[in-house]
């Protein structure tokens, strides 16, 4: 029991970065949702049930313009499908047998800021404590922003409603540059991904892509080639 509590509480002190940055992001959800006129109470359900940052931005947007359930469905899918691959690549992390409750639990609680910490920790197998820890500290934090942002942040300057904005980015860009610095493998993968999705986005007018499927391609892309340059006993290319 001691060791299920020093992993969890472990978890939750390498996950503190991720809330802390978590939380203007989350108020600025709030106050986009507050000002779109969006019922308090879908926002507060988006956050507890859906907890996906650009999910959440994009679906507020789209219930705004009248999109169908449907086509909102649809799009969450496409945007977030990476998560099968960011999920699929923790899983082969665990330090032992996780049930299937235990992997839908962690699995719901997976973003891009808190698999970059696991996955990028120097222990070769990590504890489902550990990860819990860290994706339950992220998870609150989104929460209690949200809150802010619909009930106490209204008045905030208009400076730092739009600065807001980029706070996601710049937040999991400060994740990665640390161990960009340490390993070849994480720039080569990570520059990668930046030039075949900028590719795509530029293109989309002829080929037709979405922001979604850009990043599903970039993100599946970049994977692949890592995978093949930096398998298991082939650090150099």
């Amino acid at each position: 029991m001691l060791t299920k509590r020093s992993k969890f509480i472990e978890g939750v002190k390498a996950g503190l970065p991720v809330a802390i940055g978590y939380i203007p992001i989350a108020v600025a959800f709030g106050i986009l949702s507050k000002s779109l006129d969006i019922p308090p109470y879908i926002s507060v359900l988006m956050s507890l049930l859906i907890y996906a940052g650009a999910s959440q931005f994009i679906g507020v947007n789209l219930l705004v313009l009248g999109a169908s359930f449907g086509e909102i469905i649809i799009t969450t899918f496409l945007l977030n499908l990476r998560h099968f691959l960011m999920t699929a690549t923790l899983s082969q992390r665990f330090d032992g047998e996780v049930s299937k409750k235990w992997r839908a639990v962690l699995s719901f609680g997976v973003t891009d800021e808190t698999f970059a910490v696991s996955v990028l920790r120097q222990e070769d197998k990590l504890s489902k404590y550990f990860i819990l820890g860290i994706n339950t500290v992220a998870y609150v934090s989104w929460n209690l922003g949200t809150w802010l942002g619909l009930f106490f942040a209204a008045s905030l300057p208009e400076v730092v409603k739009v600065s807001m904005g980029i706070a996601l980015y710049a937040m999991f860009i400060g994740l990665l540059i640390p161990h960009i610095k340490k390993s070849k493998p994480v720039v080569v993968v990570s520059l990668l991904a930046v030039v075949i999705n900028s590719l795509i986005y530029w293109g989309s007018m002829l080929w037709g892509f979405s922001n979604g499927w850009g990043i599903i391609i970039a993100t599946i892309a970049s994977a692949a080639v890592g995978a093949s340059l930096y398998s298991e006993g082939k650090e150099q290319v």
